[in-house]
C-alpha cells in the first residue's frame, strides 16, 4: 500500500485568527527586553543604596520606579506569550549588564544614578513614541497595544522628569556619562529587536 504524503504543518499564527506581523513581533521583543533591563538596572541601584545610611528617600523613589517597571515587564511577558513572540536571545546579557549599570552608577553617587535613569528614560521616550506612530499606521487592530505603549511611555517620562528634578544633570561628568548610557541603550534596542 503506498504511503500517504505527509501534510505539511500549518503555520502557527501569533493568535488564532491573527496573522504574524514582524513589526509587532519586533516591538514586543524589544520592549520586553527593555523592561527587563530596566528592572535589572533598578535592582543594581537598590543593591547599593539600601545598605548606605541616609539613603532612605532614594531607596523609596527607586523602589517605586522599579515597581512600575515590574508591572510593564509583567504586561510584556503576557504579550510575548499571547502572541508567541520569541524573546531576545540577549536576555542573559541584559540580566548582567542591567544590574552592572545600575550598581556602577549607584556607586558613583545619587546624582549619577539619577543621570542613568534620565538617560535611559529619555531614549525610551523617543523609542516608544516611534512605536506608537508605527502602530497608529496599522489601524484599530493594534489600538490596545498602542495604548499600552503610550501609557508606559508617559510613566517613563515621569521617571525621567523625577530624575532630572533630583539632580541628574549635576552628576560628575554628566555629558559623558549620559552619552555613554544613551548609546548603550540604542545599541541594546537594535540588537533586541532582531535577535
Amino acid at each position: 500500500m503506498p504511503r500517504q504524503p505527509r501534510k505539511s504543518p500549518r503555520p502557527v499564527s501569533a493568535q488564532p485568527g491573527r496573522p504574524r506581523n514582524s513589526t509587532v513581533e519586533e516591538i514586543l521583543r524589544v520592549d520586553h527586553a527593555g523592561e527587563y533591563g530596566a528592572v535589572r538596572i533598578y535592582a543594581g541601584q537598590l543593591a547599593v543604596f539600601k545598605y548606605l545610611p541616609g539613603k532612605q528617600e532614594t531607596v523609596e523613589a527607586l523602589t517605586r520606579m522599579s515597581k512600575d517597571e515590574e508591572l510593564h515587564l509583567a504586561r510584556f511577558n503576557d504579550l510575548v506569550n499571547e502572541r508567541r513572540v520569541r524573546p531576545t536571545a540577549f536576555a542573559p546579557i541584559w540580566h548582567v549588564a542591567g544590574f552592572a549599570l545600575g550598581a556602577a552608577t549607584a556607586l558613583m553617587g545619587e546624582k549619577a544614578a539619577h543621570a542613568c535613569t534620565e538617560a535611559v528614560e529619555d531614549v525610551i521616550d523617543e523609542h516608544y513614541a516611534g512605536q506608537v506612530r508605527k502602530l497608529e499606521a496599522m489601524g484599530e487592530e493594534e489600538a490596545p497595544l498602542r495604548e499600552t505603549i503610550e501609557r508606559f511611555r508617559l510613566e517613563e517620562v515621569q521617571h525621567r522628569d523625577e530624575a532630572i528634578a533630583k539632580g541628574a544633570k549635576e552628576a560628575p561628568a554628566y555629558p559623558l556619562l549620559s552619552s555613554l548610557i544613551r548609546t548603550g541603550c540604542r545599541i541594546a534596542i537594535r540588537l533586541s529587536e532582531k535577535v
